[in-house]
């Protein structure tokens, strides 16, 4: 046994989630350790046939005000907090019978829980720990002395811990347990302050803002092989995510894969509920995305829009998954294919691609979700809420001498809810409920215009076309035109409809351009840049 190594006498143990505990404490009884214990926890140790001697036994007080003050006594801390090589410390514990404490077992009220099932403001309140996370911190601030677990998870490692040592922890592991315990209690905290500030007091941005996640799962690096990554989920409700997705086969998601399946499921969610949508996304950007009858149909005229940038693509789609459409997407090399649900068809089809990665997420998003969108900067953190802004047809203002038919204000819509998930600046070309060029995160609105068309007309000879599919299509662009020079490449492109924010101090301008082209435009009023 190690100087720094600390023999196990004596247990407290006070835990909301009583998983693994019996067995616990039949452990540590069975290795001659005192157990300590308190309310339900000291309940089911003794119903278990365990011999527990209650905290307030050796605080010499009752558990008062409903258990609201039981462990909050010297007796507790002291034994907690004595730095037991310390001469004055030792004479304290020594004048007042402080007993010392080695082993603290605690974790704390299920305030995430009680939150979570809509329970009302009072039990909320009263689900808040306090003496709890105290002995927490306690033990895990005096880790020299004292070891200190708050996760059952941990169980297996204690006591192999007090297997391999003589019945005591090695300092490596109380100095583990102890950063494991200070961010427990921090977590805690922080869901604490968000509930107060969002819910309670219906702030949108607190004074203090504190945040906290749980790490999922470590990465091979982050966006290059320099970096480093891991991919953490916040506390709280979730919804169908990315980050909540099965991972049924393929390759360890790498840093980019999740960022470009994010984009694709996001984008994706908005076609929820309707026909089947298929979205092909390539670095963050959409390159492809149709909505047909079958999801067959969609998957060939999404691919069609730029099956260059296809090639080892993220695939979403809004339906399940069926066979024929999953033989037909592994007909190209892609990364990750994400779906709500998949058939075992799909499944049959895509086990033999080994490294393709295939997740179900379960559902889609809601894209109209509300909650904080979070960018670090240099010294700081921008947080702003989520995009979720939506327009409606009858919001819609013409502004051109003639009105969309009725054919193109439904293009105009299906790419104006493609362009608000483009990066800025965005032009997204669609014809038919399929996009037939995108245009992606250009300097000017202008090139993103012009390489868009490009694009459609690179396709159109792939493919043999008479004519690319921006002839006769609607164009949206995520903010307004500064100047006539990009519709005008629009009309080029042979466009026939524009949807647009508008909100341009030459908007007149441009609106003169699209009445002398024939165009129809319409304003919605509404940005969505995507930096």
């Amino acid at each position: 046994m190690s100087v720094s190594d600390v023999k196990i006498g004596r247990a407290l143990l006070s835990v909301s989630d009583k998983s693994g505990l019996v067995e616990m404490g039949r452990a540590l009884a069975g290795r001659g350790v005192e157990l300590v214990s308190t309310g339900g926890t000291a309940k089911a140790l003794r119903e278990a046939g365990l011999d527990v001697r209650d905290v307030s036994d050796v605080t010499g007080f009752p558990e008062m005000m409903d258990g609201r003050v039981k462990t909050l006594h010297p007796m507790v801390h002291g034994g907690l907090l004595a730095v037991r090589d310390n001469p004055g410390h030792v004479a304290s514990m020594d004048e007042h019978a402080i007993g010392a404490i080695d082993l603290v077992i605690v974790n704390l009220y299920p305030f995430e829980a009680t939150v979570m099932r809509g329970a009302k403001r009072p039990e909320i309140i009263e689900n808040i720990d306090i003496g709890g996370p105290s002995m927490v911190r306690s033990a895990a601030k005096n880790h020299q002395y004292v070891t200190i677990v708050t996760d059952p998870a941990d169980y297996e490692a204690l006591l192999g811990e007090l297997d391999g040592n003589d019945g005591a922890t090695s300092l490596d592991f109380r100095k583990k347990m102890a950063a494991k315990a200070f961010a427990a209690t921090a977590a805690y905290d922080s869901m604490i302050s968000q509930w107060f500030a969002f819910a309670d007091q219906q702030q949108q941005f607190p004074d203090m803002l504190a945040f906290n996640g749980y790490r999922a799962a470590e990465l091979r690096y982050g966006e290059n092989p320099h970096q480093h990554a891991a991919l953490y989920t916040p506390a709280g409700p979730h919804g169908h995510g990315i980050a909540q997705a099965e991972q049924l086969q393929g390759k360890e998601l790498s840093y980019n894969n999740y960022n470009d399946a994010d984009a694709a499921l996001e984008l994706c969610a908005e076609f929820a509920g309707g026909d089947p949508a298929v979205v092909i996304v390539k670095h963050a950007n959409p390159c492809g995305v149709a909505q047909r009858g079958a999801l067959l149909d969609a998957w060939e005229e999404a691919l069609a829009c730029d099956s260059v940038s296809a090639f080892g693509g993220v695939v979403a789609v809004n339906t399940e998954l069926d066979g024929e459409t999953a033989a037909a997407i592994c007909k190209i090399f892609t990364e990750v294919v994400i779906a709500p649900s998949v058939s075992d068809e799909a499944r049959e089809a895509f086990a033999k691609k080994k490294n393709l990665r295939l997740l179900v997420a379960g559902g889609m998003p809601d894209p109209r979700r509300g909650g904080l969108a979070v960018k670090p900067i240099t010294g700081g953190l921008l947080v702003q809420s989520r995009d979720n802004g939506s327009i409606a047809e009858d919001s819609l203002k013409v502004v051109t001498e003639r009105a969309p038919t009725e054919r193109e204000l439904k293009d105009c819509l299906f790419a104006w809810t493609v362009a608000r998930h483009v990066k800025s600046n965005a032009i997204v070309y669609a014809k038919d409920g399929a996009t037939a060029g995108i245009g992606a995160g250009q300097m000017n609105r202008r090139d993103s215009s012009r390489i868009a068309a490009m694009k459609a007309a690179e396709a159109a000879e792939k493919h043999g076309w008479p004519q690319p599919r921006t002839v006769g299509s609607a164009v949206a662009s995520d903010a307004f035109f500064p100047f006539a020079d990009g519709l005008l490449a629009a009309v080029e492109a042979g466009a026939t409809a524009i949807i647009q924010p508008g909100g341009s101090i030459r908007d007149d301008e441009v609106i003169a351009a699209a009445d002398k082209a024939g165009l129809a435009m319409v304003f919605t009023g509404m940005r969505h840049f995507r930096h």
